[in-house]
């Protein structure tokens, strides 16, 4: 009896126990309770043959029912147990299993680095060398050019032949005695049939240079054609046998090509301007020259590669990635948009390959873990998908930590050394995704009080700035438009000026940093807009992301490329909402404005992204377009001024125009025609450069240079 009533105490004490944590309500048993029960029931059993006191057996049963009572009705109840034992309880609460299994090996063995390279390598076989070129127009001015040579050696040797070697000590032949040698010669060469044989020499070497210089190959239409064109070929002839001639008599060697005037920044500065204006041949010409300056620079290729997504011709994107890709089979960029160009064209087999590669390559990279996810998903392959966004996210949460690490150490170390680089620290994290181990500091410490130790006054609160520039445009007319500018002169836009708040305090607090807006910032600088519109679906429907300033700013930016002008209108306004001081956010307002032909509007909101003191990412388009609206609304001076601050920064021969016509509209034609000329030296095919150097010549009086002028402006 005594061990029976142990138990039972034993099984009552779990019961208790789960009773006080919340995990076992009346009723229902649990397997505890049950074991003790019937391990109670067998030795009460056992022990009613041996005990002959019927006294003591009815007590001791007494005592038993008592205490086992309230048990004893929950287990005997049939059908309470098969609702304990049946699924469909489970199934209502919504219960489920989560097994976390992590294996040595893995079942599906990863294909390795090399195995990956030596595909990449088979896709992309190294290509090889053009031959030379027996043909072209510069092979025909070099044999017209030997051509030319021979024969005057032949004719000097002639001359020789009847007239001897004069030597110079022998003084200056008269005039007479040189036209009397000619008629000589000239008969000398007619009679032997040698001048014959030396014109039939020139005449192959001057139908190469007709075919493959001037590429004329069919009759002419006119005889006055037919007259120009003899007369064009006349003098480049001429020219040209000058250029032999003095080659041959000339002691000097000649002097080497000159070196290109436009560098590969230039050219791509050039290409841009060009794609901005929709010029896109113009744009596509500088591309191809900034390649053949240097064949073997990747960059270059990726960037014509871009242009031609831009374009939506993927198959010579594809070819332009792929060269790339030849020159450096383990560059990730170019791996990458490899990639990308094949998801385009249906390739997916390629593209696995392609996106594995690079994550092989360099597993820490955030953006090729996240396009292989995006890939993967397209493939409804969910499980990779979702294992390459966890390896992403795992990648960007290092990344922040060792950003965050470093002004922490350099903080660590003591002195004020540590405030540069304390201040200079990306921006932290919002509240929604917290550094680990950071935390409890950031909850503490103010993050002004972080930037350092001077005694600085207090900052406005958010809003502050918008409700200043509410108050004062409708009574005084004042924008923002040149607040104070870190080593950029002012424009001089406004007479009273103030300092805007930086876009890092003002507004609502800045959204943390994801993997799909890191994407998203990789993909917008190539134009691969499906990969785009992915990542930012995927940022919307994130837990970390959502829409932010920087989310609705990429998708308006891809509304401004397909030209969905509506959209991308409602889209801004979503940005404004959110971040009020974003300068790239009135850039971006600014060009809506602008292609829609509101120039008041976008001059408005150009001059509020000039006037942040921090630049926009475009400022080089905002110069050009907010000059050419001061040009068209004749405030010249502005326009002046706004051109000069594109010059400082990356001049172009669109930026030195604007200033040429600035010049030229306030009468000073000095400076007018030195900007036009530097115009002119950039890029020499622009008409109304040379329309603007014909009218400052003709001003100045300067009647052949004007005339000059004016036939290049209509010829090119």
């Amino acid at each position: 009896q005594t061990k029976s009533e142990r138990s039972v105490l034993r099984g009552l004490r779990s019961q208790l126990s789960l009773t006080k944590e919340g995990l076992w309500t009346p009723g229902i048993s649990t397997p505890l309770t049950r074991a003790a029960a019937g391990k109670t029931q067998k030795e009460d059993k056992e022990k009613i043959p041996r005990d002959k006191d019927s006294v003591r057996r009815v007590s001791s049963r007494e005592a038993y029912g008592n205490v086992v009572a309230p048990l004893g009705t929950a287990l005997d109840s049939t059908a309470l147990r098969e609702q304990c034992l049946s699924s469909q309880q489970y199934a209502e609460a919504g219960t489920f299993l989560v097994l976390e299994i992590k294996l040595d090996k893995a079942l599906v063995p990863r294909r390795l680095r090399e195995e990956l390279t030596g595909r990449v390598k088979q896709m992309i076989p190294p290509r090889p060398p053009l031959p030379p070129r027996t043909a072209g127009a510069k092979k025909a001015v070099e044999d017209y050019h030997n051509h030319v040579t021979s024969i005057a050696v032949a004719i000097l040797s002639e001359y020789h032949e009847l007239f001897g070697k004069r030597l110079p000590a022998q003084g200056a032949m008269d005039h007479q005695t040189l036209e009397d040698q000619k008629r000589q010669l000239n008969f000398e060469l007619n009679s032997s049939g040698k001048y014959f044989a030396f014109k039939e020499q020139l005449k192959y070497a001057v139908v190469k240079i007709v075919r493959e210089k001037y590429l004329k190959t069919t009759a002419f239409e006119s005889q006055e054609q037919f007259q120009a064109f003899l007369s064009e070929l006349y003098v480049y002839l001429v020219d040209q046998m000058h250029v032999a001639l003095n080659q041959l008599l000339s002691e000097e060697a000649p002097s080497p090509a000159p070196l290109p005037r436009m560098t590969e920044e230039q050219l791509w500065l050039f290409a841009r301007e060009a794609e901005v204006n929709k010029d896109y041949k113009l744009a596509s010409l500088y591309h191809q020259q900034r390649v053949a300056q240097d064949q073997l620079n990747i960059q270059h290729w990726l960037d014509y590669g871009a242009f031609c997504l831009l374009l939506e011709e993927t198959t010579k994107a594809q070819e332009c990635f792929r060269q790339a890709l030849s020159l450096d089979t383990h560059h990730i960029p170019s791996l990458l948009l490899c990639g990308i160009a094949a998801v385009v064209l249906q390739h997916h087999e390629e593209a696995e390959v392609f996106f594995e590669d690079a994550c092989c390559l360099e597993p820490s990279s955030i953006v090729a873990w996240t396009l292989s996810g995006l890939f993967y998903e397209l493939q409804n392959n969910s499980i990779q998908a979702e294992m390459a966004f966890r390896e992403a996210r795992k990648m960007l949460r290092a990344q922040l930590a060792k950003e965050r690490s470093i002004p922490e150490a350099a903080e660590g170390g003591g002195g004020e050394k540590h405030i540069s680089a304390a201040c200079a620290s990306s921006p932290s994290p919002g509240p929604a995704e917290p550094l680990p181990g950071n935390a409890q500091q950031n909850q503490e410490v103010p993050s002004t009080a972080r930037c350092g130790r001077w005694q600085t006054p207090p900052l406005p609160p958010p809003g502050f700035y918008t409700m200043l520039l509410q108050f004062l445009r409708p009574h005084q007319g004042f924008s923002p438009c040149s607040c104070f500018r870190n080593k950029k002169p002012s424009l001089g836009l406004m007479e009273t000026r103030f300092l805007a708040a930086p876009s890092a305090v003002s507004g609502p607090s800045q959204p943390p940093c994801t993997i799909f807006m890191k994407t998203v910032e990789f993909l917008m600088k190539v134009n691969a807009i499906q990969f785009v519109h992915m990542a930012l679906a995927h940022e919307l429907l994130s837990p970390q992301g959502g829409p932010s300033c920087a989310y609705y700013l990429a998708l308006a930016q891809t509304h401004l490329l397909k030209e969905d002008l509506s959209k991308c209108e409602e889209c801004l306004c979503e940005a404004m909402k959110i971040d009020y001081m974003n300068p790239n956010v009135w850039a971006q307002k600014g060009h809506l404005c602008y292609l829609q032909r509101d120039l008041g509007k976008a001059k408005e909101c150009y001059e509020r992204a000039m006037g942040f003191m921090e630049d926009a990412a475009d400022v080089h388009f905002i110069c050009l377009r907010l000059g050419s609206i001061y040009l068209e609304e004749k405030e010249y001076g502005r326009a002046k001024q706004t051109y000069l601050l594109a010059c400082k920064d990356s001049a172009s021969c669109l930026t030195w125009l604007g200033v040429g016509i600035a010049c030229y509209r306030l009468e000073e034609l000095v400076e007018a025609e030195d900007a036009l000329s530097e115009a002119n030296a950039l890029n020499n095919a622009n008409a109304e450069v040379w329309g603007y150097l014909a009218l400052i010549c003709l001003q100045g009086g300067r009647q052949l240079e004007a005339e000059q002028c004016y036939k290049y402006a209509v010829k090119v």
